[in-house]
C-alpha cells in the first residue's frame, strides 16, 4: 500500500495535466514539471536522509514518511498557487525517497532468508497496480469530479495506511553507529556498481518511452488509445511481478537477463512495425512483461550484494532510479524536438546493449548465477 500510494503520488499529475494547468493558470508543460520536481526531491535527498536515519527504528521512520504524504497531498489538493504546489511536490519526492530506500529491506527482514526475494516482490506489487489501475482511476476521477478530489482521496487512503501500519507492522532496529559503512564504502562493495549501472540504463530507456508514449503513438494514429496501451502495459507488468515473485529466489540472474532481452525485442518491434497497431500492442505487452519485475529484481540484487548496508545501497538505487526518471523526460524531450519519435526505439536499443553486456559480465557479483554466494 505504501508503494502504491508513492507511485500514485508521483505519476498522478501526468494524468491530470489539462485540469491542473487550467486551475493553477499555467501551461501543461509547467504542470509536467510537478513530476520532474518530485523526482529531483527523491534524487538529491535519498542518500543523505537514509545515511542520517540509519540508526532510527524502521517503523518510526516509515511512519514519518507516510505522515509526510498526508501533508503534501493535502497541500496539493487545496493549493491555488503554482509555486506552493511545486514546493509540496518537491517534499513529496523527499518522503518518497525515504519510503523506497526503506521498504525493500524492511520487507526482507519480515521474511525468512529463503523467501526474502518473494517478500520484496509482494511489496513491489504496489507499483504495477498503481500504474495499471491507480493512474487510470485517478485520471478518470480527475476528469469527472476534479483533480483536487483525486489528491484528497489519496490523503484519505494514506490515513487508512497509517492506522494499518500502527496496528500490524512490526518494528526493526536501525543500524548501530559502529556497524555502518560509509556511502563510498557501500559504492565500492563488489557487485554494487554493476547493479547501479544496469538500473540506470534500463530505467532511463523505459522512461524515454513511457513519458512520451502519447506522441510516440501519434504516427500510428493511436493517440486516442493511450489509455488502452497503458492498461496493456500495466496488466503485463502485473503478470511479470507474479512470475518474478515465484522465481526470484532461485533464478534472479536469468530473470534479469530475460528482462533486458525482452525489452530489447519490444523496442525492435516498435522500431520496425511502429505504424502497425497490432504490433504496437504486442510490443507494449512484451515491454510490460520485461519491466514489471525489474524494481524487485534490481532491489533484491542490490540488497544481496550490500548485505548489512542494504538500506544505503537501496538509497543509491532510489537515486539512480530518479535520475533515470528525470533523464527520461529530458532525453526523450530532446529526441522528440530534434529527430522525432521514430528515434525512440533505436535510442532504447543503444541503451539496452551495454545494459545486457554489464549484466552478463556480472556473473560472480552483481547478478550471480545460483551457487555463487
Amino acid at each position: 500500500m505504501a508503494a502504491f500510494i508513492t507511485v500514485l503520488t508521483e505519476a498522478m499529475p501526468a494524468g491530470l495535466l489539462p485540469q491542473m494547468g487550467a486551475d493553477l493558470r499555467v501551461s501543461e508543460s509547467l504542470i509536467g514539471q510537478l513530476v520532474t520536481l518530485y523526482a529531483i526531491g527523491s534524487m538529491i535527498t535519498a542518500i543523505p536522509l537514509t545515511a542520517t536515519t540509519q540508526s532510527w527504528g524502521r517503523k518510526p521512520l516509515l511512519m514519518t514518511a507516510i505522515v509526510g504524504f498526508v501533508v503534501v497531498n493535502t497541500v496539493t489538493a487545496i493549493s491555488t498557487s503554482y509555486p506552493l504546489t511545486l514546493a509540496a511536490r518537491f517534499f513529496a519526492g523527499v518522503f518518497a525517497g525515504v519510503v523506497w530506500a526503506l521498504i525493500a529491506g524492511y520487507a526482507a527482514r519480515m521474511a525468512p532468508a529463503h523467501l526474502q526475494g518473494r517478500a520484496i516482490a509482494v511489496t513491489m506489487a504496489g507499483i504495477p497496480v498503481a500504474l495499471s489501475l491507480g493512474i487510470p482511476a485517478a485520471t478518470f476521477l480527475g476528469a469527472s469530479v476534479g483533480w483536487r478530489l483525486s489528491f484528497g482521496i489519496m490523503s484519505a487512503m494514506t490515513l487508512i495506511l497509517i492506522a494499518w501500519t500502527i496496528v500490524r507492522v512490526p518494528d526493526f532496529p536501525g543500524q548501530k553507529d559502529d556497524s555502518r559503512l560509509s556511502i563510498a564504502g557501500v559504492f565500492m562493495l563488489p557487485g554494487v556498481r554493476s547493479v547501479l549501472f544496469v538500473t540506470l540504463a534500463f530505467v532511463l530507456a523505459h522512461n524515454i518511452l513511457y513519458t512520451y508514449i502519447a506522441p510516440f503513438l501519434a504516427p500510428a494514429g493511436m493517440t486516442d488509445r493511450v489509455g488502452a496501451i497503458l492498461l496493456i502495459f500495466g496488466v503485463s507488468a502485473l503478470a511479470s511481478i507474479w512470475i518474478t515473485g515465484a522465481l526470484i529466489d532461485r533464478r534472479l540472474r536469468t530473470l534479469v537477463l530475460l528482462s533486458i532481452v525482452l525489452f530489447s525485442l519490444a523496442a525492435a518491434t516498435l522500431g520496425v512495425w511502429g505504424g502497425v497497431p497490432a504490433m504496437v500492442y504486442a510490443g507494449v505487452a512484451a515491454w510490460g512483461l520485461a519491466y514489471g519485475g525489474v524494481p524487485t529484481l534490481f532491489q533484491t540484487a542490490s540488497a544481496k550484494n550490500a548485505g548489512e548496508a542494504a538500506d544505503v545501497a537501496q538509497a543509491m538505487i532510489v537515486t539512480v532510479w530518479n535520475l533515470a526518471i528525470a533523464g527520461g523526460g529530458i532525453v526523450g524531450g530532446v529526441l522528440l524536438d530534434t529527430v522525432g519519435v521514430e528515434s525512440f526505439p533505436w535510442a532504447l536499443l543503444a541503451l539496452l546493449a551495454p545494459t545486457l553486456a554489464v549484466a552478463w559480465l556480472a556473473r560472480h557479483k552483481g547478478f550471480p548465477a545460483t551457487g555463487h554466494h
